[in-house]
């Protein structure tokens, strides 16, 4: 199944309804804008926080932004992403998703980044959900989907050895934590392939 191909998934929402899911995390990404610094210092994946208990910052860190400019270019990536892939489950199984793809790149990013302080953003999530597509189309592959993944690896690999992708700091306004991305790339896939199993052993989700 191709991308082209998702349309026709069992587990495709409505057009409208498969929107929300995403519009919801944009439109609290927006609000979260409105607090300012102090409210980006307050819900950001931070080191010292979350040892001392503050464990929403789990969960809000993947949510809050650097500023405008570095929101606007994960809504345009999310935008573009959820347009390629969001058909290939339900507004359920894409929460599942997320979940997944937020706790792996926690515990990626609390294991073996230990000199990362802080973080915030969508951009590793980004990355989860579209490997979770890809892996759902690679069932059926077509040369869209092949395409695709060879330059989601290209991108994960330069950003592992060769750093952020040139461009991609100046126009967040800060500093690119790319191992967010390798791990939430992971997370994504492994949920994926998690959903996929448990279709097969008819399990219910």
């Amino acid at each position: 199944m191709g991308l082209h191909e998702l349309e026709r998934n069992a587990h495709k929402a409505s057009r409208v309804g498969q929107w929300l899911l995403p519009g919801a995390v944009l439109l609290l990404a927006v609000f979260l804008l409105f607090g300012g610094e102090l409210a980006r210092e307050w819900l950001r994946f931070d080191r010292q926080g979350i040892r001392s208990g503050e464990v929403w910052r789990l969960v809000t860190g993947h949510v809050v932004h650097l500023g405008w400019s570095h929101f606007a270019l994960n809504a345009a990536g999310l935008a573009l992403v959820w347009f390629l892939v969001g058909g290939a489950y339900d507004i359920r199984r894409w929460a599942m998703v997320c979940a997944l793809s937020v706790l792996t790149m926690d515990v990626g990013l609390w294991l073996f980044d230990p000199d990362l302080q802080w973080y915030v953003g969508l951009s590793g999530l980004l990355h989860g959900i579209l490997a979770a597509g890809i892996v759902v189309a690679l069932e059926k592959p077509d040369k869209e989907t092949l395409a695709l993944l060879l330059l989601l690896i290209a991108k994960l690999a330069w950003e592992q050895y060769g750093g952020p992708l040139p461009g991609s700091e100046a126009t967040a306004g800060g500093r690119v934590v790319v191992d967010s991305h390798l791990f939430g790339a992971i997370g994504g896939a492994a949920a994926a392939i998690w959903l996929r199993i448990r279709v097969r052993n008819a399990t219910p989700i």
